[in-house]
């Protein structure tokens, strides 16, 4: 079975800054996918495996460089060694689609309806629901992350990666 992962974080670094979502759009059986999301203090080794559990292919967008570093960074879990792990970022670049997953969407028609939200954005949100509150920001920073697993699920099959 396969799962798209996505995190949100705090910023760029994996030894400064912290996750804040982690989203995994898996596949269940017999024929469907559900979105789990991980979120502040519920984000640790154990809901992150228990999300993952059953899944033999896990598919990112740069997540070799950034979602897989900061899981194994905070949460002291190597994806990469439990599971396959196919990053789509390097199959886009094999097929001459360069730049980050937003880009790429855009050029493969693929849709969103955030797409003023940006990765900055995301940051922001966060620190306006935990600082003021503001559970709205909490579900835009969701509703985000909801559309980067999924949109990696069709970009996967636009690519017709196996």
């Amino acid at each position: 079975m396969e799962a798209y992962l996505d995190i949100e974080t705090t910023g760029l670094s994996p030894f400064m800054d912290r996750i804040t979502v982690v989203g995994i759009y898996r596949q269940v059986v017999p024929h469907g996918f559900e979105l789990v999301q991980l979120v502040g203090h519920d984000i640790s080794s154990e809901s992150l495996l228990r999300a993952l559990d059953g899944i033999g292919t896990l598919y990112t967008y740069n997540g070799a460089r950034f979602d897989l570093v900061f899981i194994e960074a905070w949460l002291q879990v190597a994806l990469q060694s439990l599971l396959l792990h196919r990053d789509l970022m390097y199959d886009c670049w094999r097929q001459g689609l360069y730049g980050g997953f937003k880009a790429v969407e855009q050029r493969l028609g693929i849709e969103r309806t955030l797409r003023e939200v940006t990765g900055r954005q995301a940051v922001d949100l966060w620190w306006r629901y935990v600082r003021q509150g503001d559970e709205e920001a909490l579900r835009t920073l969701l509703e985000y992350n909801r559309e980067d697993c999924v949109n990696l699920k069709e970009l996967r099959e636009r690519l017709h990666v196996a």
